[in-house]
Order: C-alpha cells, then structure tokens, then sequence
C-alpha cells in the first residue's frame, strides 16, 4: 500500500517533470508510477515493469532526483521497485513476469492489427474547448470522425507545441471506435519502431496488414520522420493504399507541409490534397475557459477567478504548459494540506516548483562531460587525432558548444584546436543526423548535458 505522503510528493514532482521531458517520454516511462514510500533516507518510486524500472534507473534517475530535492528541500536519493496492480511490490520473480508480458505485448504491436490504443480518456471532443483560434481545426476534426473519407481527405493540422494537436487527434479516434469504426492513432516515433522491428523480424506483412486496414488512420507528429528515407517510403505507400480505399487519413505536425523540412515532395504534396487547418496560440479568455475546465474535470475543484488569470498569463502560448502550472498548483495544495487554492498558495506554489530558467552551458563544463562520458581527455579533443573515439567525441563537443554554449563556429574551433569552421560544420551535422537516427545517441547526449549543466 503507498503512502498517501509519498504519494502526494511525487505527484508534485511528476509536474516538474512533466515539464522537463518530452511528452513521449513522460507518457512512456513516467506516467504509470507512483510514490510508494520513503525508506531510509531514500524516495520509493514504484513502476509497473523491470523494463521501465531499469530505463529510469540508468536514464532518469539524476532528473528524478533533483526533482524530489527541490520539492523536499533537502538532497534526496530515489529507488525503482516494481509494483503490482494491487499496488503491492512485486519482487524479482514477480518482476520477471511483468518483462516476459511486456514482451509480448511489445511483439503484439506488430502482430495484432486490432491491438487496443492507448488513448488518454480526457482527450474527448466534449471536453476540447473551441475558440476562434482553432475553432476550423475542431470542425474539420469531428466531421472526419463522423464521416471518414468524405470531406477532407487527408486531414492536416498543425500548430507549435502544446496547442491540442494531440488531444484533436485523439478525440477522433475515441469518437470513432465508439461508432465502430476502426482507427488507428500512433505517433510517427512509434510507426518508425514498429516500421523497424517488423523489418528486422521478416514481419512486413504484419506491419502492413495493421497499418492497411482501419477506416481512420491518426499520425501523430509527423515532422519526426523527417529524413528517415525508408520509413516515409512505406508511409507513402501506406497512405496511399488507404486514401485511394476512402479511408480517412489526419495527421499533425508542427508546420505547414509546404515548411517541413527533411520529408520527401511527394509526401507534402499529398498532405495539400485535403484541408489544412492550423491552431493559433489561444487568447486570455480561451485560457481561462481551459483552466475552469480542466479544474473540474480533472481535478473536481472550482479555481478562483485571480489564480486562473495568474496562471492565464503565465502561459500565453502552450495549452501544455498551462495544463502543467494548474498540476503543480493543486498538488502543491494538497501536499500541504491546504483547504482551498489560495492566491497565496498558487503564488507559493510556482515560486517553490518553478523549474530553472536553462542558462548556456559553460564551454569548459561541456569538454568535461564530454571527457567522462567517452573516457577520452580534454586534451584529446583538441589534439590532430582522428581516431574514431576521439573523432566522435569531438564531433559531439562541437554539436554541444554550438547548441547549450551558443558559440561561434570560430569559437568552437579554436577551442578544439584551432579548427577551420567548415570541419565544425561537418562535426555538427554528423551529429545531428546520428541524433535523428539513433535513439540510444540520444539517451547518452541528454547524459552529457545532465552533467555540464550540474
């Protein structure tokens, strides 16, 4: 059994973290924990799978930890324990059981073209609030629901971050499938892996056979398979074969397709052939309309109108973030027992959680955690070299100095002996491109800005 404490402590530190990670990170490893205690000086968090245990143990855990410090005032260590759905801990055989399940259930992506969706139940059309800046995007979106292959076909939204992309998408699918129709909704991150494990396992049958057969298919994030050659070859030929079917296709992304840089012509040609609808950063009474709505059907509390215009005016452009500053708000009020949300309280709460403001990297910070993250010395780097180690090493020095320390091309290469700003050129976009190709590159540069920035 959790400890109601605890529990309300990391429901004020997945706020932050809400936050700080990306939303396909969040909803992956993050948002099936919960605060099971704390033990001997340490935070117990408890997760569903020794997979997900294991990825936030070697991925998170530095993140995790200031999170919980800054809440706890003090520094503070965290634990991964492996929960049941009962909310007991499982142990390690128990813990076996939940990785040979996930297995399956990963191998059943691919398997099963009827494989449930994992869809938030908030994101409804009912619960989507229309206003003049998306009010086009709302229509178009439920009329592609109700009539799928009809009017616009494909469907294209786009917007920055955080604007309700996602929640449209979603609300689809949910409309959808309580009508019976078969809709698909997936991100393009998620089309790509399962695009390459059904290749490397001679399962492209199954793939297409998944991706080929519903009346709607979602894609989510379209801009991510910018320059992912083969898997936008297979989209192609996916939305294709359903178009030409009468299937509805809807797909968002960041930009309008005529803007998106990396993805083949003839893709954003087709994204053209429907309606393209955008979502505009919401007005100061579209704001407040969201945060009264999200206060009672979230959260089951009516928020005074001065902390709703206090938290309106912090987020003029991310519904996302708004979204974020409310959760912190009321997990702040519960963590301290508060009756009400107060002004004071909403005040308190977003000075005592408001995440760091990022200041650029220091350059001499970002060569020494680039140094301990390849074993290779400072010195290395700026030396002629050109083993691979080195070479790598330097090439990711050169992408970090350019991205969190803001210098100069010239900079960067008189830092690193004195290179011409071509060589720092071709550096960064070797990095570049292994960022958008190798998740785990990813993983190991978030690593080394973790520790340039400590």
């Amino acid at each position: 059994m959790a400890d109601p404490t605890a529990q309300r402590i990391w429901n004020t530190a997945l706020g932050q973290l809400q936050l700080r990670v990306t939303r396909p990170n969040y909803d992956t490893w993050l948002k099936n924990t919960e605060g099971v205690r704390i033990d001997a000086g340490a935070f117990v968090v408890g997760v569903p799978s020794e997979f997900i245990k294991e990825w936030l143990s070697t991925r998170m855990r530095s993140l995790v930890c200031q999170a919980l410090g800054d809440i706890l005032g003090r520094p503070m260590e965290v634990s991964f324990e492996i929960i049941g759905r009962n909310g007991h801990g499982n142990g390690q055989t128990n813990g076996a059981l939940t990785l040979t399940k996930a297995g399956l259930a990963a191998q059943a992506v691919i398997a099963s073209p009827a494989r449930q969706q994992r869809l938030n139940p908030h994101f409804t059309f009912k619960s989507f609030v229309i206003a003049e800046s998306n009010r086009m995007a709302a229509a178009a979106a439920f009329r592609a629901s109700e009539s799928p292959g009809t009017d616009y076909n494909p469907l294209y939204i786009y917007s920055t971050p955080g604007l309700g992309k996602t929640h449209l998408l979603q609300a689809i699918a949910q409309h959808a499938t309580e009508a019976n129709k078969r809709a698909v909704y997936v991100t393009s991150e998620q089309f790509t892996n399962e695009f390459v494990t059904a290749i490397a396992q001679g399962r492209a049958d199954e793939f297409r056979r998944r991706y080929r057969s519903p009346e709607l298919l979602l894609i989510d994030d379209i801009q991510f398979l910018a320059s992912k050659a083969r898997t936008q070859e297979e989209f192609f030929y996916t939305f294709n074969d359903l178009h030409s079917d009468g299937c509805q296709l809807v797909v968002a992304g960041d930009r309008p397709p005529a803007s998106m840089n990396g993805l083949e012509g003839r893709l954003c040609s087709r994204f053209q052939w429907g309606l393209v609808a955008d979502i505009q950063p919401p007005d100061t009474e579209t704001r407040l309309a969201i945060l009264r709505a999200k206060a009672t059907e979230h959260h089951h509390i009516d928020l005074p109108d001065d902390v709703a215009r206090l938290l309106a005016d912090r987020a003029p452009d991310n519904i996302r973030e708004l979204e974020g500053q409310l959760n912190r708000v009321v997990a702040y009020a519960k963590l301290i027992r508060a009756p009400a949300i107060t002004m004071e309280i909403a005040v308190r709460a977003l000075t005592a959680l408001k995440p760091a403001t990022p200041q650029p990297a220091e350059p001499n910070a970002v060569l020494q955690a680039v140094s301990d993250q390849y074993g290779v010395p400072i010195q290395a780097l700026a030396s002629k070299s050109r083993a691979r180690p080195i070479a790598e090493a330097r090439h990711t020095a050169m992408f970090l100095l350019r991205e969190d320390s803001g210098l100069a091309l010239k900079q960067i290469g008189l830092l690193l002996g004195h290179r011409d700003h071509s060589t720092v050129i071709h550096g960064i976009q070797k990095v570049t491109k292994t960022l958008s190709l190798d998740p785990r590159f990813a993983a190991l540069l978030s690593e080394i800005r973790s520790a340039s920035h400590r």
